[in-house]
């Protein structure tokens, strides 16, 4: 396991921050967080970077302690902020080779590793401009680099999408999934559900820095499965067939999509196949039956909602 958090909290004076979060991902795993602003996704990236510490609980990378051994977690860390701070009249490929200096890589590994980052990201033939000549996503790709010199084991990535144009959210979201095949463990951070969707093999929910779910994609939509949208046509008349689901047990919230109709049914696979076989038995000349899939979006509205919901 690449990193586990386990009851950790983050208190700024009166405001609880992180309350008592608890969620893991592993090696080769782009994991995403998920939340509004405010919620605390910030908050316990730092933490995990040790650039703050944890009021309570505490987390490992690669097993070792944040709080304990935060020198040994830095060195299996690279982390990605939501902002990017170059310096002044400093190319891409001295930007670089300053930080793994600063790594104390040295001699020929440390001009073949930067030449290897520099590759890697696209930014070879970018090498000698300056940083503040690029554009935000070729900057990103400069941030993204930097993180990587010293083959960190763990990615945090906080909001790495932001302000990027759509090619440059896609150039970054391959290259996310370039890292995570190599067997990194990737944590990310974005508004931009539709990108998390396109690269995440697992995600972590969170408002107002409670957990309100965690796990593998399917996993969650397993969980949310009680309310699920099927889409039906027919051949019969609409209001027709808006009747039989209304006299049909657990079906609601029916409205027509073109030719089709859709309609929120509360049962498992087993109660929506017994639901099809009793339209069929009863002669209802079906054309079309099929689920509709949740995107990432999809879930963490209805997570958020029910939770919003229950207070």
């Amino acid at each position: 396991m690449a990193c586990l958090i386990k009851k950790m909290s983050k208190k700024f004076k009166n405001f609880l921050a992180v309350d008592e979060i608890d969620f893991s991902f592993h090696p080769g795993e782009v994991h995403g967080f998920i939340g509004p602003n405010g919620a605390g996704k910030t908050t316990t990236m730092r933490i995990l970077a040790t650039l703050d510490s944890p009021s309570s609980g505490d987390a490992s990378i690669m097993g070792y302690s944040i709080s304990d051994a935060p020198r040994e977690v830095r060195k299996r860390i690279g982390f990605v902020p939501d902002w990017f701070v170059g310096f002044d009249y400093t190319t891409v490929h001295e930007y670089l080779d300053f930080f793994a200096r600063a790594y104390e890589i040295f001699g020929i590994n440390r001009t073949q590793t930067v030449g290897e980052i520099e590759e890697f990201t696209g930014l070879d033939k970018l090498r000698d401009k300056l940083i503040t000549e690029l554009s935000r996503g070729m900057q990103q790709r400069v941030c993204l680099g930097r993180a990587l010199v010293n083959n960190p084991d763990v990615l945090l990535l906080d909001e790495p999408a932001a302000n990027l144009d759509p090619k440059a959210r896609i150039e970054l979201r391959e290259l996310v999934k370039a890292l995570a095949f190599r067997g990194k463990a990737i944590l990310v951070s974005s508004h931009i559900l539709s990108e998390l969707s396109e690269m995440c093999n697992s995600v972590t929910i969170i408002d107002k820095g409670k957990i309100l779910a965690s796990g593998k994609i399917d996993s969650i939509k397993q969980k949310l499965k009680s309310k699920r949208t099927i889409s039906l046509r027919a051949m019969l008349p609409e209001e027709e067939l808006r009747m039989m689901l209304l006299e049909t047990p657990n079906a609601g919230e029916i409205c027509f999509v073109g030719e089709s109709l859709r309609f929120k049914f509360d049962g498992d696979d087993n109660a929506i196949a017994d639901m099809l076989k009793s339209f069929i038995l009863r002669g209802v000349p079906v054309i079309d039956w099929h689920l509709i899939e949740e995107n990432l979006e999809d879930i963490f509205l209805r997570v958020t909602g029910d939770s919003n919901a229950k207070k």
